[in-house]
Parts: C-alpha cells; sequence; structure tokens
C-alpha cells in the first residue's frame, strides 16, 4: 500500500460523495450521538467560514428533527468568537440567519487572549527570555482561549461541543492542538475541502461564505493555502486518489508525517 493509500484509508475519505446522503448520514450520526450522551444539543463556534458554515447546518438539522420527533426542545447554540474586531463579522451573523439560530452568544476574547499573552510573557522573562510571544504563540492561544469558553457555555447549558475539522485539515495537521481540534464530536471529519463545499451548496450556505478564501482567522491577511503553500483543489484531488503533481504530493505527504503527533492519541507509558 502506497502512503497515499494509507493516508486515504486512515483519513476515511470517499473518491465521489452523494451531497444529500451524506447530510443524512452526518444529521443521523449527530442525533444518535445526541441521545446517547443525554444531553439537551449542540454547540457550534461559528467563524464565517464555509466549514462551520456547514457544520451550522447539520446541526440545526439534526437538533430540529430531535425536536419534532421527542416531544421536547433540543437546541442548537452558535457562538460567534472574535478577536477584537472581525471584519467578516457578518458573514457569521449570516449563517445564524441563514439557518435561522433561535440561540446566539457572542463573546470577544480579545482581553482573555492578551492576558494569556502578557502572564506567559512574564512566564519568558523569568528564565530570561525578554520577547512577545510570535505570531503564531499568540494564534494558538486564540484558538485555545476559544474553545475554553465554548466548553463553558456548553457544560452550563447541557450541550456537546461540536468541531468543524475535516479531512483535508487533517492531512496538513492545520489545526490546533487543544484548541480547535479540542471537541466532543465532528461531523465532517472524512469529508475533504471540495465535499465540505458540496454540502455547503446543498444545505443553503450564504453565497458570501461560500465565495471567500479559506482561514483560520488567527492574524489579520492569513489563509490557509498562503499558510500551507499547497492549494485546496491539490489536498482534494489527493484525498480523492488521484495523481497530482510530485512537488504537491511531496509537500502534503511531509506536512501529514510532521504533524503525526496531533491525529495520535496522547502517549504514554
Amino acid at each position: 500500500m502506497s502512503l497515499q493509500e494509507d493516508i486515504i484509508a486512515k483519513l476515511g475519505v470517499k473518491p465521489k460523495i452523494d451531497a444529500d446522503a451524506e447530510i443524512r448520514k452526518r444529521v443521523d450520526f449527530l442525533k444518535e450521538y445526541v441521545l446517547k450522551s443525554g444531553v439537551d444539543g449542540l454547540l457550534i463556534a461559528i467563524s464565517g467560514g464555509i466549514d462551520s458554515a456547514v457544520a451550522t447546518g447539520l446541526c440545526k438539522q439534526a437538533t430540529d428533527e430531535l425536536t419534532a420527533e421527542k416531544g421536547r426542545e433540543y437546541k442548537t447554540v452558535g457562538v460567534f468568537q472574535p478577536y477584537g474586531k472581525q471584519e467578516d463579522i457578518d458573514d457569521s451573523y449570516a449563517v445564524a440567519e441563514a439557518f435561522n439560530l433561535k440561540y446566539r452568544v457572542e463573546t470577544n476574547i480579545e482581553e482573555a487572549v492578551n492576558e494569556i499573552a502578557l502572564e506567559a510573557e512574564y512566564g519568558l522573562k523569568s528564565i530570561g527570555v525578554h520577547r512577545h510571544l510570535s505570531r503564531a504563540g499568540k494564534g494558538n492561544v486564540k484558538a485555545r482561549t476559544r474553545m475554553v469558553i465554548q466548553y463553558a457555555l456548553a457544560f452550563e447549558l447541557n450541550l456537546l461541543v461540536v468541531g468543524t475539522d475535516h479531512a483535508s485539515e487533517a492531512i496538513t495537521g492545520f489545526f490546533t492542538k487543544y484548541g480547535d481540534g479540542a471537541v466532543d464530536i465532528t461531523p465532517l471529519s472524512t469529508l475533504n475541502k471540495r465535499q465540505v463545499r458540496e454540502l455547503a451548496r446543498k444545505l443553503g450556505v450564504p453565497q458570501s461564505v461560500l465565495d471567500k478564501a479559506p482561514t483560520a482567522g488567527l492574524w489579520e491577511g492569513q489563509t490557509d493555502e498562503n499558510e500551507l503553500g499547497i492549494t485546496y483543489d491539490d489536498n482534494s484531488d489527493y484525498l480523492e486518489g488521484k495523481t497530482i503533481s510530485p512537488q504537491a504530493q511531496a509537500k502534503l505527504e511531509q506536512q501529514y508525517l510532521k504533524t503525526e503527533h496531533k491525529r495520535a492519541p496522547i502517549p504514554g507509558i
């Protein structure tokens, strides 16, 4: 088995999908897990990007169906988490409107992130390292702070925290360990980015979200493809078993091997 075949098998990506069937399967998956867990619904952070928009649509359909079937309310709570002023926050609210979310919470993470960064810098200073956190380091603090708040809300509301990671992020390790990678359930995990986009069109994700460049939103001007140096077309082609350029394949496989620790269970002895 080639490394490409091994990666595809481990991540569970299909070469082609039926978008309607995939939506049905993932909604049923969410419903079953909500009932099994004995919770009152789902919490999803809505970033304004396509992944969280698709996850929101799946969550809302799942909780609406459970409410109708079980005779009591199951809720989807959407959480907006800007750092200071978020230029595309309107896209987050557009997603909430598109899926008719009744429950919405906005929690600005700027003050909390800055305080954590300051404490970390004091810690560095105490061992003779006099500098601010790096841009990437502070980006990780942002991702992890968002999850702390999500879990605080979910605990109080008896909800499960839903993740938006998918196979195109998993192969590159493009998520923050114990940040956006720390969730209760991931309904997109066996889809690549192209397939997520297929579901987005079926679900009715707003056009403004469909058209925008994918970004983790960890600093101004950041985009996924520029940071990784790999296009989502090449990434998706690879995960569908297609041939891509040797350079793109090598970069993808190197990234996969380098980030294995992010996908693996915590080691112990």
